[in-house]
């Protein structure tokens, strides 16, 4: 007798500020989920359901910088209605909700760091409304989870961001020595000469582009790499960009300097071993929403140089592509120590591998023979205030990637520890009150897990 074999269907990602609503079809919808609150409707006997992906529990102030479905207040009467208009009847709907994790955890109750159970009651509230049950609810914590509806069956699953499964192979690690450590360091290919002649340049707020344009125009990689980022939801314009001329006069000349160095680093971020990277390509999406959130938080607070801040971002975790190899095959020895075992990611690292990403990414950067801020942010954007120099930019990427690692999961593996963090936000002028205006500002193509870029 021939074994049955499980099928696996085709993932469709909901990202924020989005909803799906479909008839039965062979698809699982899926939401990566940090502090945003994820929410499936079905109607069995209509055959129809849904899942949305919301951001925020309200719009900030009068004026709303996203779609009204962001914001539970106003995106889930529209998911209803939706659904309705499909054909569901609101009677028969069952709803499945999860996310809402907090930002951090606190010991006294700290209400902007929990804007994921503020959105987590506004659609609770709402449903109690429309007299919706809810067959299944897990909201809060500190960690990403995942939300998924079958098309198929109309099952809804909540599982962990980073499974781990039930039984594993332990395998018995060597931990890399320093000769081992420095041959992968000389593995790993250099920077490019153009993103490293502009990130000199973005130092010395010198942006002529008469040096690098016939650079950028001479390969071919490059430059196809920045079309297709000047084109992504990370940096659409709304107006299509065919040619490095035309970026430059849609984006402007700053812009396309970042956007060189950030197609110049792609083909650096890889995920050889898939061990920190959740999703194909992981790395590079963190470290370029890290960047544009940290160019954000530049611009916000004054305190630091609005390119200097992005390019800080977007090097910050280079560690990582060092380490990759020696990490993925204990990968869920090592989730499961953080999870499990209440330790952060630098903690884990220096207890697994005996090294962290900050300190060899560190050395890596002194081998490409990167500026002074930026091998100074890469030791230090765990625990910024260890910084011996350009403690500003050190404290402004802590919180870029705190932001990042916690609002989008599923692209890369990181925990970081907030015992500091108001006094980390504080050393660059902001408090925790601040969350939710600037997470308002984030471009939306940010929240987008597992999309094309």
């Amino acid at each position: 007798m021939k074994a049955s074999r499980s099928v696996c269907l085709p993932k469709r990602i909901v990202p924020a500020g989005n909803y799906v609503v479909a008839r039965a079809k062979k698809e699982v919808l899926v939401a990566y989920l940090g502090s945003c609150v994820g929410l499936t409707l079905r109607d069995r006997k209509a055959g129809v359901g849904g899942l949305i992906h919301l951001l925020l529990p309200a719009p900030i102030g009068t004026k709303a910088s996203y779609a009204p479905v962001s914001y539970a207040m106003t995106g889930l009467p529209l998911f209803i209605r939706a659904l309705e208009d499909a054909g569901a009847a609101k009677k028969n709907l069952e709803a499945c909700v999860a996310g809402g994790a907090m930002l951090a955890p606190v010991s006294q109750r700290d209400l902007n760091l929990d804007i994921g159970g503020r959105t987590a009651d506004v659609v609770n509230e709402i449903l109690g409304e429309e007299r919706i049950p809810v067959c299944d609810s897990e909201t809060g914590g500190v960690f990403g989870s995942t939300l998924s509806l079958n098309l198929q069956t109309w099952e809804s699953k909540i599982e962990p961001a980073c499974k781990i499964p039930s039984v594993f192979e332990k395998k018995e690690l060597k931990k890399p020595g320093t000769g081992d450590l420095e041959k992968a360091i000389q593995r790993i290919r250099p920077i490019p000469q153009v993103a490293l002649k502009i990130i000199r340049m973005i130092r010395q707020n010198n942006h002529s582009m008469a040096d690098v344009s016939n650079e950028i125009r001479q390969d071919q990689v490059i430059s196809a790499s920045v079309l297709r980022l000047c084109n992504s939801s990370f940096f659409g314009s709304g107006k299509k960009v065919d040619s490095v001329d035309r970026a430059l006069i849609v984006l402007g000349e700053k812009r396309l300097l970042q956007l060189v160095v950030s197609a110049s680093m792609e083909g650096f971020f890889v995920d050889p071993g898939r061990g920190y990277s959740l999703c194909k390509g992981g790395l590079y999406r963190h470290a370029l929403g890290t960047a544009i959130v940290a160019e954000y938080l530049g611009n916000l607070t004054g305190r630091v140089a609005s390119d200097l801040a992005y390019t800080a971002g977007l090097v910050h975790d280079i560690g990582k592509v060092v380490l990759d190899q020696y990490m993925a095959p204990v990968r869920y020895l090592f989730y499961r120590r953080i999870q499990d075992g209440g330790l952060n990611l630098i903690q884990t690292e220096q207890k697994t591998l005996g090294v962290t990403h900050c300190d060899i990414g560190a050395r890596l950067a002194e081998a490409w023979r990167l500026p002074k801020p930026l091998i100074h942010t890469i030791a230090s954007h765990h625990y910024p205030e260890q910084a011996t120099a350009y403690s500003a930019l050190a404290h402004l990427v802590y919180v870029a990637d705190f932001l990042m690692s916690r609002l989008v999961v599923g692209q890369d593996f990181d925990h970081l520890d907030t015992n500091g963090l108001h006094r980390r936000l504080k050393r660059i002028g902001l408090t925790t009150s601040d969350f939710p205006a600037i997470i308002e500002q984030i471009p939306k193509g940010v929240f987008t897990p597992g999309g094309s870029i």
